[in-house]
């Protein structure tokens, strides 16, 4: 179907009107954008080389570092440069592009992290049958799983937006192109629309997230089985893991599991899920894992002696 748009450029708001609250707001993120990506990098490129993580769970790690790169990637850039600008804008096509990215990398995030929770809970109630269960076959399918789930979700969003008609006004009041938002300018009733999007949003986050505690509940009560030192090493994943989870599926349940407002409290927890939540996943994996932190050395080690 043949979008009826007029529009070709919409204007963002952006986070804050006022120049020198922008100006600080340019200062404080774009550390941190650079750090989310030093820090997921580091990750995929420590698990890609060394030898020492080879098992499905830094497989998955490593995927999932890649996953946030690209998902804060579609949002934060822009979002950092029109800190900077007066007129903020971007085109039909450009908000059509960030929307599909948007949401194909953060459903794709969505269904790896389901993945990894299969993986500990093989990998603690089934021990020795973890390898036979988890062969490289089976994880490469898995992370192919999520990436064509977060593709035809997407998908489903693009196809409901391009047929709305928008004609003006134009001024998209958030930081950057979301369904909700852009609804609001479609000059025709998006009752349907809304409610595919809280279907195909909402739904997926609301299951993915009771999958996961289920999981969870399941691999606390296997726990009881197993030596202290037993559940003291498998309790460190999991923590790392469920820590991981809250961050991210709480903003997302605040925001598309109820009626969207023009509150800059939203925007704020948007960019919380977009900006913080990415840069602290390396952070919170690191700490509590011996053996990255171990090859990370040893990587840093090698880099180092290259270069003598």
């Amino acid at each position: 179907m043949t979008s009826t748009a007029n529009v070709t450029e919409f204007v963002i708001t952006g986070l804050f009107q006022d120049a020198e609250v922008q100006r600080a707001c340019f200062v404080l993120f774009l550390p941190v954008y650079l750090a989310m990506l030093v820090g997921n990098g580091l990750i995929v490129l420590t698990v890609s080389v060394s030898d020492s993580l080879r098992s499905p769970m830094y497989f998955f790690l490593g995927y999932l570092s890649l996953v946030e790169i690209c998902y804060s990637s579609t949002v934060v850039p822009k979002f950092i440069a029109d800190l900077l600008s007066k007129m903020k804008t971007i085109s039909f096509k450009g908000c059509l592009a960030q929307i599909f990215f948007f949401h194909f990398f953060g459903v794709s995030e969505i269904l790896l992290l389901v993945v990894m929770a299969y993986d500990r809970y093989v990998a603690i109630c089934r021990p020795l049958h973890y390898m036979t269960i988890m062969s490289r076959q089976l994880c490469h399918g898995l992370v192919a799983g999520s990436w064509l789930g977060g593709f035809f979700h997407s998908l489903i969003q693009i196809l409901v937006t391009i047929p709305l008609p928008f004609y003006g006004p134009n001024v998209i009041d958030h930081y950057f192109c979301d369904l909700q938002p852009l609804f609001k300018l479609a000059c025709a009733d998006t009752f349907v629309e809304g409610v595919t999007v809280l279907a195909n949003s909402g739904l997926i986050s609301v299951v993915s997230l009771i999958i996961l505690l289920c999981s969870y509940v399941v691999i606390l009560v296997s726990l009881r089985n197993h030596s202290a030192e037993g559940r003291r090493k498998a309790l460190s994943t999991c923590v790392s893991h469920i820590t991981v989870v809250v961050l991210f599926f709480g903003p997302a349940i605040f925001l598309y599991m109820r009626p969207s407002s023009t509150f800059t409290g939203d925007k704020l927890v948007a960019v919380f899920y977009t900006v913080i939540t990415p840069m602290l996943n390396p952070i919170i994996y690191t700490l509590r894992n011996a053996e990255v932190k171990i090859a990370m050395r040893k990587l840093w080690s090698t880099r180092k002696t290259g270069m003598e």
